[in-house]
């Protein structure tokens, strides 16, 4: 018999069972996929030559927490970052010119005052003033959320210097947050290129920018300049491989090709059914979408949480991206170099025409339709990483937004995907042009692909939405929000849970040590 048994190997299921298995407990982890990962995941065998991710690329908050360092995945295990520095760039279309975001503030700032010297001066003041309120809210990350914890968080800072003190016993702090992320930037910056780089890096998690208490979505990006923004060596799936090579030097096993079909409560703990196997464990981690545990896996669960857990909002999805192989780098400087490797290749390149056109996209959604005028983040990371494609090849990744997952008008993703495919890549040619007729091969994932291959119900990449409501102790819901259900000895971590989505590793971590703590 295991100790633990994890229902999948995404990213936050295989830091919990390193963590457990690092202190002693015999665990595997269940996959259904050949590959562990999860959407932190990269292949080999989509575009010849080449290593595609099929989730995640760019690795951020995971830099705010312990996971790393824990876990001495890059010192012992060969996993290895290599920082986008500058992380982010907004080319003003048809001008050569753009705002640049570096690890530096004063760097940006510099930036940004080729365009406006008064908003660079307001860029200052918003990190500083987001950098602290986020730096609390990332510390209630780190733990099981309770309304005492977030208190207490909140008690201390105020204590701590006069600065914190100010900004979090704010009222107008109190309102930002609770205002939608599209207001807050509104009266923060009076540029208009800077409010739609802003804007469109805000909605990357997903709520619209008239979200009511979305403010947090805009205000987070400050983190940036203290953390970075990071690319794994070798790909995305680099960090899934690393810490699959930790849980196996500790005793772990992780069993691909393992689909679970059936859990059930069984005397002195849980018995799993995985591929025609059954398998017994005195306690198990889920670490698969929320709904797909209720409905699907776990038997007999009680029907009134069963009800309760299928109405919280998975939404309709948000987005598609197609991965290209190609011959150059997009070059969006007004006399092209196409043989130049530029520093915001970088960067995600920011590829928003203005407010209006993401709002535009957002009303299609809105009304299930594709977006007739997609906005793009371009990431071209083999500029950064030659590992990544063969000589004379480059990669450009192209997540767009907004993509409905269910569509309204009749149409299915399978017979629109190249379409769909051909306004991402339109729009990097729209900014850059030299990029035309220099596509070789492309893998296209659309929020239908999406759902199939990483379970991701209705192509949610957060699991459920990150809204308010459903964030913090009320994720997925106020009961479960510790990590533990009702049943004893069923855990849950990941995206469904606490503190959401992203290449994170927070949930797996807590859920870890709730279970060593006793609990």
């Amino acid at each position: 018999m295991h100790d633990v048994l994890v229902i999948g190997a995404g990213h936050n299921g295989l830091v919990c069972a390193a963590y457990l298995a690092r202190a002693g407990r015999k665990v595997a982890v269940l996959e259904r996929r050949p590959e562990p990962g999860g959407a932190v995941c990269t292949k080999s065998d989509l575009i010849p030559g080449c290593r595609i991710d099929v989730g995640s690329s760019v690795h951020i908050m995971i830099h705010l927490t312990p996971v790393l360092r824990d876990l001495r995945l890059c010192e012992d295990f060969g996993l290895e970052y290599i920082e986008m520095d500058p992380w982010a760039h907004y080319p003003v279309l048809g001008t050569g010119r753009g705002i640049t975001f570096y690890r530096d503030l004063e760097r940006t700032c510099a930036s940004i005052a080729e365009f406006s010297a008064a908003d660079a001066a307001r860029y200052r003041a918003f990190v500083q003033h987001w950098s602290e309120l986020n730096a609390g809210v990332f510390e209630t990350f780190l733990q099981p959320p309770t309304p005492g914890r977030l208190f207490w968080t909140l008690l201390k800072r105020n204590f701590k210097a006069a600065r914190s003190r100010r900004l979090w016993s704010s009222l107008d702090t109190s309102r930002q947050l609770m205002a939608p992320y599209g207001q807050v930037i509104r009266e923060t910056f009076e540029n208009e290129h800077l409010r739609s780089a802003m804007l469109w890096l805000s909605a990357q998690s997903g709520p619209g920018p008239d979200e009511v208490a979305s403010g947090d979505m805009f205000g987070w990006n400050a983190m940036i300049h203290t953390c970075g923004a990071w690319r794994a060596k070798g790909g995305s799936g680099a960090l899934s491989e690393a810490l699959a090579a930790c849980i196996r030097a500790h005793g772990g096993e992780i069993l691909t090709n393992h689909p679970v079909e059936r859990l059930r409560p069984a005397p002195g703990g849980w018995e799993i059914t995985a591929a025609g196997q059954t398998f017994s464990a005195r306690k198990v981690v889920s670490a698969c979408h929320i709904h797909t545990l209720f409905d699907r896996l776990l038997d007999s669960p009680p029907e009134a949480l069963r009800r309760r857990v299928l109405r919280t909002r998975v939404g309709n999805g948000f987005g598609m991206i197609v991965r290209h192989a190609v011959s150059e780098l997009p070059v969006y400087a007004a006399e092209p170099a196409p043989a130049a490797v530029h520093g915001y290749h970088s960067a995600m390149q920011l590829l928003c025409p203005g407010e209006e056109h993401l709002r535009s996209s957002f009303q299609d959604f809105s009304s299930g339709l594709p977006p007739r005028r997609p906005s793009v983040v371009a990431m071209t990371f083999s500029a950064i990483d030659p590992t990544l494609a063969p000589p004379g090849t480059h990669l450009l990744f192209t997540w767009g937004q907004y993509h409905p997952y269910q569509l309204s008008n009749g149409e299915s993703w399978d017979a629109i995907r190249e379409r769909e495919a051909d306004k991402l890549y339109a729009l990097v040619c729209e900014y850059a042009p030299n990029m035309r007729g220099k596509m070789r091969d492309r893998f296209i994932q659309t929020p239908l692909d999406i759902e199939r291959l990483h379970g991701l119900l209705r192509a949610n990449v957060m699991h459920l939405e990150m809204s308010l409501d459903q964030m913090f102790m009320f994720r997925p819901l106020p009961e479960l929000a510790d990590y533990t259900t009702p049943l004893p000895g069923l855990y849950l971590t990941g995206s469904s849970t606490h503190p959401g989505g992203g290449v994170f590793g927070a949930s797996g971590h807590n859920t870890a040590r709730v279970i060593l703590s006793g609990k």
